[in-house]
């Protein structure tokens, strides 16, 4: 027995010599530009036989988009693609190319809005209670767009900013903010991030969730239904308001790049691309233990919805309106998550959207956000 597996463990070897010992072997070097990376098979130099067919990968960081291979891309099967494949003929040098783009898509309880190319703003939905919230058709000049209950506020390209809708608690009392560089809004308040790293508040503030005047060194804010929360340069993060479903738990958190907030939940995304999320769990929307390669987070009413990468959407929480059907998507840039619906743009600036759609606010097909 012992010298019938000796004999084929030579004939195996004799098969692997005549099946490679004609083929040649060539090196493959892979880079990238800044805005994202290689993940399959990764970045440097690689040596495979002539013939193989290689997966190719590029991941997106967030806020730009994927643009193209170049290089030696003869045999790359879509040099327009993120994710193709190479066959192997010869040596060569390829490189993926990404580009920083500024795409803004807010949704709201019953609508949804974008930015234009030109700082315009359009729309989808309508209210059966209107307050003003939709009358922004003469916004000019806009880079950000943010989304309460009633109220729309759009920080504009001079660092002012500007609001409509629903002013019952004085949420809309921004026309004073200078110097703004970020803008959440709450159920009833809205919150300003200025460029000093301090925060500014206004509107509803009986939980104090408009108690931010002390805080220091921010670089994120997100404002739930009546809670608001910040993300400081350490990667820790500070919360003040309501924490009546733990919402608010977050004193433990490091090694954070970006938070968001639902109604009653919040989550962020670590620096190795992980999620953690505390507070309101009752249908899941905080089981994002086991997501990875996160770039960008987005909560809804009781949803909590994750960009990945390689440009693929993840979902969890309610569904009651389908909107965690985004499991075939592709090719996504930027998500936004109102109460029950989920939108999210492609790279070639073009919108979609699923869920609660009774007010057409899920009607994006037509938008273009990208030049």
């Amino acid at each position: 027995m012992a010298r019938v597996s000796i004999f084929l463990i030579a004939i195996a070897l004799i098969a692997g010599m005549v099946a490679y010992g004609n083929r040649e072997s060539y090196t493959v070097t892979i880079a990238n530009t800044a805005g994202g990376s290689v993940s399959t098979p990764g970045e440097g130099t690689f040596t495979y036989y002539e013939g193989t067919v290689v997966d190719l990968v590029a991941g997106l960081e967030v806020g730009h988009r994927f643009v193209n291979w170049t290089g030696d891309v003869g045999t790359i099967a879509n040099v327009n693609d993120a994710t193709t494949t190479i066959t192997i003929t010869d040596h060569c040098s390829i490189a993926a190319n990404f580009e920083e783009i500024n795409i803004v898509v807010a949704a709201g309880y019953i609508y949804t809005m974008g930015l234009r190319p030109d700082g315009t703003v359009v729309i989808a939905g309508y209210s059966y209670q209107s307050y003003g919230q939709r009358n922004v058709d003469d916004w000019t000049d806009i880079t950000q767009l943010t989304l309460g209950y009633t109220h729309t506020v759009g920080l504009k390209s001079d660092s002012t900013v500007i609001a409509v809708g629903g002013n019952s608690q004085g949420q809309c009392n921004v026309s004073n903010w200078t110097d703004i560089t970020g803008v959440a809004a709450g159920s009833r308040h809205t919150v300003g991030l200025k460029s000093d790293g301090t925060v500014v508040a206004v509107g509803n503030n009986h939980y104090r969730q408009c108690n931010v005047g002390n805080w220091t060194n921010i670089t994120q804010i997100a404002a739930g239904y009546y809670y608001t929360v910040g993300l400081k340069e350490d990667g820790t993060v500070v919360a003040a308001g309501d924490n009546s479903r733990g919402q608010c738990n977050i004193n433990g958190w490091t090694d954070i790049v970006q938070v968001t907030t639902g109604d009653y939940h919040t989550v962020g995304i670590k620096s190795n691309g992980t999620v953690v999320a505390v507070g309101y769990n009752d249908i899941g929307q905080c089981n994002v233990g086991g997501w990875t390669n996160i770039i960008q987070i987005t909560a809804g009413g009781r949803h909590t919805v994750g960009l990945e990468s390689d440009g693929t959407v993840v979902a969890v929480g309610s569904n009651w309106a389908g909107q965690l059907n985004v499991g075939d998507w592709s090719n996504i840039i930027r998500v936004a998550a109102g109460n029950s619906h989920t939108v999210g743009v492609k790279s070639g600036g073009t919108v979609i959207a699923v869920g609660w759609n009774d007010f057409a606010q899920c009607m994006v097909s037509k938008w273009m956000l990208i030049n």
